[in-house]
């Protein structure tokens, strides 16, 4: 049985405060390439009291139909990024998740391979979600990696999709059901 549903080996998620986590989602979005890789409309700034206002507001939400958590790393307790699940539909038992890791320093060292994995078992188990649907740019192969880790799987592309720098590029979708996730 697992103790700490929330911890793993280099990271633990916690639930968002508004006060401390609104100035770092900030401050992650100036940097357009971490924003770029979590959205296809054209980067956008948003100013720490928008940020505030969206933390509180999903936080009261009644329909509970979406959860975003901090990654703090273990050894410094920094956050680092977030993990969300958003669109819950409990009567089918899915939810679509999100990531994003906005200090660079940790780019590249499994930190997002092991938060899908601890938000996936945490829907799964805890949830008791049957699926679990992303979409991700076809030129983030990065993250598609530390997906296919998770046991993603391709489930279709939108070709040329998202314009970026004069290029076109797809959009992928990918999918993992509970019975393919290995706790």
């Amino acid at each position: 049985m697992t103790t700490d549903i929330y911890r793993g080996e280099k990271l633990r998620l916690v639930a968002m405060n508004s006060e401390t986590d609104a100035p770092l989602m900030n401050k992650w979005r100036r940097d357009s390439e971490y924003a770029r890789l979590l959205d296809s409309d054209p980067v956008r700034l948003f100013n720490t009291a928008q940020n505030k206002e969206w933390i509180e507001k999903m936080q009261k939400a009644e329909a509970f139909e979406g959860i975003e958590l901090i990654m703090r790393t273990l050894d410094e307790d920094k956050p680092i990024g977030f993990v969300a699940l958003d669109g819950i539909s409990w009567h089918n038992g899915i939810s679509w998740v999100g990531i994003g890791i906005g200090e660079r320093d940790y780019w590249s060292k499994g930190y997002g391979t092991e938060a899908m994995h601890l938000i996936a078992r945490y829907a799964f188990e805890e949830l008791g979600l049957h699926r679990l649907s992303l979409n991700v740019f076809s030129y983030n192969t990065r993250a598609i990696r530390a997906y296919e880790k998770v046991g993603f799987k391709v489930e279709g592309t939108v070709r040329e999709a998202v314009h970026r720098d004069g290029k076109r590029w797809d959009v992928i979708f990918m999918g993992l059901l509970r019975e393919e996730f290995s706790m």
